[in-house]
């Protein structure tokens, strides 16, 4: 018997997601690693999340990443963002809320599909910003084909202020022009 091949996907975020995102941050280890502030009550993420679900912003969009596999058929486990979206280009942010999937290789693939949409939007290039401590960033950034662009400003991460890498991968089609 073969295994049940994983399917993951990027979809639009909808009202009813926000409950993902309450059972996230009631986890204290994703929280630190991904640099939300622990603790916060249901209704204060509930609410935040609304916000992002109802909001129009033209910089910003998150996609929900959502998996199919034996055990699962389209569940919400994360979110992918392109943020800062402008005409030289936009910033990429991935979470994997439920840390059942980490190491799965399931950031990586909703990588990939969020890379095509911003090419295919044509948008010349995209960055990320990743915190010295997030080895596992680091090598999925480094995985997608990004390059290190550089040193951004030291930000807060869990607890201390750390050095962030800047890392930057231009659109294929626009190479050479």
């Amino acid at each position: 018997m073969t295994p049940h091949p994983l399917t993951v996907a990027l979809r639009p975020l909808r009202p009813g997601d926000e409950a993902a995102a309450v059972r996230w941050a009631a986890d204290p280890v994703f929280c630190r690693a991904i640099d939300w502030t622990p603790g916060l009550s249901a209704r204060v993420v509930r609410r935040h999340w609304q916000g992002i679900i109802a909001a129009r912003d033209p910089h910003f969009y998150r996609w929900g990443v959502t998996v199919d596999s034996e055990t699962v058929a389209g569940e919400l486990i994360g979110y992918a963002d392109l943020g800062r979206i402008g005409l030289d280009g936009a910033e990429l942010g991935i979470a994997i809320g439920d840390r059942a999937w980490w190491g799965r290789g399931v950031a990586f693939r909703a990588c990939q599909d969020l890379l095509t949409l911003a090419w295919e939007a044509g948008l010349p290039r995209v960055t990320a910003l990743v915190h010295a401590p997030n080895a596992r960033s680091h090598a999925l950034m480094r995985r997608l084909g990004m390059r290190d662009d550089g040193q951004a400003a030291p930000e807060p991460y869990a607890g201390e202020v750390v050095a962030v890498t800047r890392y930057v991968i231009l659109n294929p089609a626009l190479i050479g022009e």
